[in-house]
């Protein structure tokens, strides 16, 4: 076992889960746990209500961020009590604890997560409700339900990301197709609010009071096409040709393999359509887009807010000067534009996909398809799919796959 695994080797965490009930009750195999302890944790709010069940020698650990400063106090004892809303397992202290302490044993008395306390309180039917969690994480989880149009959506909040954040950022990008309630202070008769918004435009002025919970209940289907029409997109000075065309931007993402790639990177992506057509039909992909020309910023933000799609990292600027050290590494690369620098764009690709990446660009003359030809071939990498497409009156497009 290496030295992270036995992180936790002979100390016990008794995790107990709890409503913001100020009369709290708990079982008697509970009240045995507590009784028994010595050394206890929670956050302020916990304490306050568990404070009259501890022993009188009873030391409490307040959970605070940094979370490292906590764990380096957990270290010091043997066994520890902790409190928690909830459910512990539900995006809760007892993963967190299974992660940094592997070697640890856990014992966890579960309640209600304020998700399940939200549903009871509307009578709602919640077994097929998709549940994220947006306490202290990134969009992403959220954004991929709104864009599969998820009929019910469960979604914990915290300070920063509130339910007017929320109902704020569906709106920018046109999911106005959903009812938001809002749970507040769950359990807690005194402070207990439960309010469902008339609209999101309602919601996104309301103040809430923390700690809050969300349910989503859709209201209608939003339209969801498979493929795009450029004319729709707002384009590059109104220029037609400067937009991969939708049968080829199909064509060009099939041979990504997308269903099973995690990191997508879209290489010059002028307006995002590329992008924007990945997230909707992809939305588990991280996608990373890089785009020269300034313009494409108000581009990319603009065609992503028309269709619905959250969550590009859009970056301008030279994509050989730009810092990838922070990115996530690439296991699919489209290249939409070069600037006469294929083959050191490729070079570049080449040290940061991972391995068994795929990298497909669209050639539009000999003379590209040759550079890419060439670049492919000084990775050490080969050429293994190419298809010739031509679209109305525009030119011949060879799409090149290389593995």
């Amino acid at each position: 076992m290496c030295k992270g695994d036995s992180r936790g080797s002979g100390r016990h965490f008794t995790v107990i889960g709890m409503t913001d009930e100020r009369e709290v009750w708990f079982p008697p195999q509970v009240r045995d746990a507590i009784a028994a302890g010595r050394v206890f944790s929670g956050g302020k709010r916990h304490h306050e209500i568990v404070a009259p069940l501890l022993p009188a020698d009873a030391r409490w650990i307040d959970i605070t961020v940094p979370l490292e400063a906590v764990f380096d106090q957990y270290e010091s004892h043997p066994e520890v009590v902790v409190f928690a809303s909830g459910d512990p397992l539900f995006f809760g202290i007892a993963n967190t604890l299974r992660r940094e302490f592997p070697a640890a044993e856990l014992t966890v008395f579960p309640s209600f997560n304020s998700l399940q306390l939200l549903a009871h309180r509307m009578e709602l039917a919640y077994a097929d409700m998709c549940t994220v969690s947006l306490t202290g994480r990134p969009w992403d989880a959220f954004d991929r339900a709104v864009i599969r149009g998820e009929r019910l959506i469960g979604a914990l909040t915290d300070r920063h990301k509130t339910p007017a954040m929320i109902a704020a950022r569906m709106l920018e990008y046109g999911y106005d197709n959903y009812r938001m309630t809002v749970g507040e202070c769950l359990g807690n008769r005194e402070a207990e609010r439960v309010r469902s918004f008339a609209s999101l435009e309602e919601a996104a002025t309301a103040e809430c009071t923390f700690p809050n919970c969300l349910i989503l209940e859709q209201t209608r289907l939003r339209p969801h096409p498979f493929g795009l029409p450029e004319q729709d997109f707002a384009l590059l000075d109104g220029r037609v040709n400067m937009i991969t065309k939708m049968p080829i931007r199909l064509l060009t993402l099939s041979q990504l393999d997308l269903p099973r790639r995690t990191s997508f990177w879209d290489v010059g992506f002028c307006t995002g359509s590329v992008s924007i057509e990945a997230r909707l039909q992809f939305p588990h992909l991280k996608i990373t887009a890089f785009e020269i020309r300034e313009a494409g910023r108000a581009l990319m933000e603009q065609n992503a807010r028309k269709f619905g799609a959250p969550g590009i990292n859009a970056l301008i600027g030279d994509f050989l000067e730009a810092d990838l050290s922070e990115l996530p590494a690439p296991d699919a690369v489209f290249i939409g534009g070069h600037g006469g620098r294929l083959v050191e764009m490729l070079r570049r690709i080449d040290r940061v996909l991972l391995p068994g990446g795929i990298i497909v660009f669209n050639a539009v003359s000999a003379q590209s398809q040759q550079l890419f030809r060439e670049g492919i071939a000084a990775t050490g990498r080969r050429i293994t799919g190419e298809m010739n497409v031509t679209i109305n009156q525009f030119n011949p497009i060879t799409i090149l796959k290389a593995e």
